[in-house]
């Protein structure tokens, strides 16, 4: 991961990764077979200088085509997924933002330090509410990625900027109580 986005910010591409990657960040084990990544709409240069500067280790698992994989994929909104070569597991998905959500995932991204290694992720309180508001309220790994999360408590999160991805989201009031009691 590390690596990958190194590649990205030697470009001047901004990025930040979501999802399940970020619980694996904060103690969460767990594997992954995808990390997700969405980065800024580039041009079909700068996606092709990434793409030639990919290409030394990884490998694109879409396509071999850089035309495709750019006009077929990512201006669709479609992952393009990247593994290191001879490898298949984890890969990255990398795509464009899309929409408000991905954009204020995009601006407000938090610097993260592992071991040396910076790396832009979403803004926790997005990631809790966008979790809550995907999965069912029966899906045990979610209950498990809301607790990793919610242990993080005050000192890392913005109670009031959770609330509102909670309201924007449009996630019930139940299981706001049920699952993040204590937050306040």
């Amino acid at each position: 991961m590390f690596e990958f986005v190194r590649v990205l910010e030697s470009l001047g591409i901004r990025y930040v990764v979501v999802n399940g990657y970020i619980t694996i960040l904060f103690g969460r084990t767990r594997t992954t077979e995808a990390i997700d990544v969405l980065s800024e709409k580039i041009s079909f240069d700068a996606f092709n200088k990434l793409w030639v500067m990919l290409s030394e280790k990884y490998e694109c698992l879409n396509t071999a085509d850089v035309t495709d994989a750019y006009s077929n994929y990512l201006l669709n909104n479609t992952a393009v997924r990247f593994a290191k070569k001879e490898q298949f597991i984890p890969n990255i998905e990398l795509k464009f933002v899309k929409d408000d959500v991905d954009y204020y995932s995009l601006t407000e991204a938090i610097e993260v330090v592992v071991n040396g290694n910076t790396l832009n992720i979403s803004p926790l309180e997005l990631q809790i509410a966008y979790k809550m508001f995907l999965c069912s309220e029966n899906d045990l790994d979610w209950r498990t990625r809301c607790s990793c999360l919610r242990s993080l408590k005050n000192e890392h999160l913005d109670f009031q900027k959770l609330m509102t991805f909670l309201t924007n989201f449009g996630v019930e009031d139940t299981i706001v109580k049920q699952y993040l009691k204590g937050l306040q």
